[in-house]
């Protein structure tokens, strides 16, 4: 079974994409790296999906309905992980990137890729659904806040990306099913090159995210909204709670 974990680009922007493999014990990190394009995103997962058992966990709204507001999903997040700033932006289909994002989840599906907003754990399939890292960091590291790389002065963000990478290398070896990650790279001290570090290593954590639903489902995991209307998961916190 592989996890792929797409970052995606919402307005175009580049997207971090990393895969991880089950092997029936634990999980190892196969690739990471970036892309631009939809068409390159969608041949990047038919490369890694090896055509076989896969669940992809993309970090972007790939079901809107809604002609306007807010989707019950992004009212969720607000209500169960707002006060960990780890809210999420309302989705509809007036977002100038609502039409990409669309579109990625639909040409999933016609790779084979169905919605598991349900799902029977551990067993084979060709899934997809919507995750969101920084609510899962919260939940998974045990956080109070969300830890913010994503803004602010660089040596600040870089102090934060820093932090993040060292939660990813030593707590997720620690959870099940594991990801022992034997290194990521350094954190570079310029802005283009961090925030292509940030994107790969978020893609790195959506594909955990996805392992994880596959490995417990309702179990130890909350979904919020419904494959209809769209939906996010987020993992529970280790004692498998929300």
């Amino acid at each position: 079974m592989r996890f792929l974990g797409i970052d995606f680009g919402w307005q175009g922007k580049p997207s971090g994409l990393a895969s991880l493999d089950w092997n029936g014990r634990g999980l190892r990190l196969v690739s990471m790296e970036r892309r631009t394009t939809l068409d390159d995103v969608l041949a990047w997962v038919d490369r890694e999906s090896l055509g076989g058992p896969s669940l992809v966990a993309v970090d972007a709204p790939t079901v809107i309905r809604n002609a306007a507001g807010m989707r019950t999903a992004d009212r969720l997040m607000h209500t169960h992980f707002g006060r960990y700033h780890a809210g999420c932006y309302p989705a509809n289909l007036g977002r100038p990137y609502a039409a990409r994002t669309n579109q990625l989840g639909a040409s999933l599906e016609l790779l084979g890729f169905g919605h598991a907003a349900v799902i029977t754990p551990r067993q084979p399939g060709r899934y997809q659904i919507e995750v969101h890292p920084h609510a899962a960091t919260v939940q998974l590291f045990d956080l109070d806040r969300i830890i913010k790389y994503k803004k602010g002065p660089l040596e600040g963000r870089r102090a934060e990306l820093s932090r993040y990478r060292h939660l990813l290398l030593t707590r997720l070896k620690a959870l099940r099913p594991q990801l022992a990650l034997s290194d990521l790279p350094a954190i570079p001290a310029r802005g283009a090159a961090l925030k292509e570090l940030e994107d790969q290593m978020d893609g790195v954590l959506c594909a955990y995210i996805g392992a994880h639903w596959w490995y417990w489902g309702l179990e130890r995991n909350l979904v919020c909204g419904s494959s209809a209307e769209g939906y996010i998961v987020v993992p529970g916190r280790e004692a498998g709670s929300i």
